[in-house]
């Protein structure tokens, strides 16, 4: 059907509505889709079975069925409802209560046929009202439709760009381990030469090392020897020893003769002494032929790693920016990847007293306006929409505990809209947080005007 037909056909029910309600062959207070339970001169079956009553007891103000559908046109059953047509607007059920109350429920005024009350079918307004909202709403849908095409489109360039550099990186910190593990052998072969020229170096040092350990002992020896024999012979005897208390044993302020024959010493007689820090000397340096061989081993392998950016290899920078390309990757940005572009960033609410902001993927806080510390509101979590649209809300939780109660959480409600906004938020259990937020990232393929009016076809 045509849009200008369509247009057309709704213009005249629209005209019909405009008076008084329209006249209906079916009992009044019966919606359309009940028409053919009521078939005039016929008895009539209550909707639940429960009995069956002669057709001239339906809207007779006394109630016979138990579920209220004999009475559907009066207010005679507590549990019945009355149907508005509401030519030119949409159809309404309202309870039988209400029914010629002196209050206007039905915008064609059709519970109001025997109360006095003054009303004005307002049907054709409201409906008016509805087109114009709904074709806002599908002028929104379709430009919020075409942003998403284009954030999908940003989105796996975004990815591809990012997949590169990731792949840029890993394959050069590869590269860099694999030259510095090559230049590491050359090393280790090129140490071969100078650590045999070291070890031999060392060993030579340790030989001349041990002649003048010994040539020292000797020269030591002959001092102590000198001082023990005072009267120069040759020999020290034990009186001399005795002499010399510093050799007592046992510390008790004499020396015996059992305890200086241990001490009993000739000319001829080796003594031990160990040498003291001070007589320790250090290596010499290396001789020529051994430095050369020391320098040749690594002034080409310095040369080459001067070359390799060792740093970049597990510099904690480079890791993190590796890592966390990684994490943005492997997120969970829709079936299209269309809500990619509200990584890192965040979007503000301000009320009369807090200060809300949503980080999508990250965090949700709340800070009071006039100063106060920012509480946490819940961290990302998951998507959490029912089956057939679960992109549509989002979980925050884990959040800041409250006194004497839970953690806090956020649920944050995604609805389409040309602008990426937080709409609202609202507390409506305690420590449970409710966020509004439009994003073009969450509208989908919207129908034609025609087709939206044809769903409607009451408007």
């Amino acid at each position: 059907m045509s849009c200008a037909l369509l247009l057309l056909l709704m213009s005249l029910a629209l005209a019909m509505g405009t008076g008084a309600a329209v006249e209906i062959q079916r009992p009044r207070g019966v919606p359309l889709s009940s028409e053919q339970f009521y078939e005039e001169n016929k008895p009539f079956t209550c909707l639940d079975g429960s009995s069956t009553i002669p057709f001239d007891r339906i809207n007779d103000d006394y109630c016979d069925c138990r579920d209220g559908s004999d009475e559907p046109g009066t207010a005679a059953c507590p549990n019945g409802s009355f149907h508005c047509t509401n030519a030119g607007f949409r159809p309404a059920f309202i309870p039988s209560s209400r029914i010629n109350d002196g209050i206007c429920d039905c915008c064609d005024t059709t519970d109001e046929y025997n109360s006095g009350a003054t009303c004005q079918n307002t049907c054709r307004e409201m409906g008016r009202k509805e087109r114009e909202s709904l074709q806002i709403m599908a002028e929104i849908t379709k430009e919020g439709f075409m942003l998403k095409q284009q954030l999908i489109h940003e989105a796996k360039r975004g990815q591809e760009d990012k997949q590169g550099k990731l792949t840029e990186l890993q394959g050069s910190k590869k590269g860099l381990e694999e030259k510095v593990e090559a230049l590491r052998t050359v090393k280790e072969t090129a140490e071969d030469p100078e650590k045999e020229a070291k070890e031999r170096h060392l060993k030579s040092w340790e030989e001349q090392k041990e002649l003048i350990r010994m040539e020292k002992d000797k020269t030591r020896m002959a001092e102590a020897f000198l001082e023990l024999d005072d009267d120069a012979d040759g020999y020290v005897s034990v009186a001399e020893l005795q002499s010399h208390l510093e050799l007592d044993p046992d510390s008790d302020g004499s020396l015996t003769e059992t305890e200086t024959q241990v001490r009993c010493l000739s000319s001829s007689s080796t003594l031990f002494l160990p040498l003291k820090a001070d007589d320790e000397v250090s290596m010499p340096p290396y001789d020529t032929e051994t430095q050369s061989l020391i320098d040749g081993a690594y002034s080409h392998l310095f040369y080459n790693l001067g070359l390799v950016p060792q740093s970049l290899i597990c510099d904690p920078e480079f890791i993190w920016i590796c890592r966390n390309l990684e994490k943005e990757i492997g997120f969970d940005f829709g079936p299209s990847a269309e809500f990619a572009y509200l990584y890192s960033q965040c979007y503000e609410l301000s009320t009369s007293e807090y200060i809300y902001r949503l980080c999508p993927f990250n965090r949700v806080s709340q800070k009071p306006k006039f100063g106060g510390s920012e509480t946490n509101l819940g961290l990302w979590g998951q998507w959490a929409g029912p089956e057939d649209s679960l992109y549509s809300v989002m979980k925050y939780d884990h959040g800041q505990g409250c006194w004497q109660g839970p953690n806090r959480s956020t649920t944050v409600k995604l609805t389409c809209g040309k602008e990426t906004v937080v709409t609202s938020t609202s507390e409506p259990s305690r420590c449970e947080y409710l966020m509004e937020f439009t994003t073009p990232a969450v509208c989908q393929e919207p129908a034609s005007l025609d087709e939206v009016l044809q769903g409607h076809t009451e408007l």
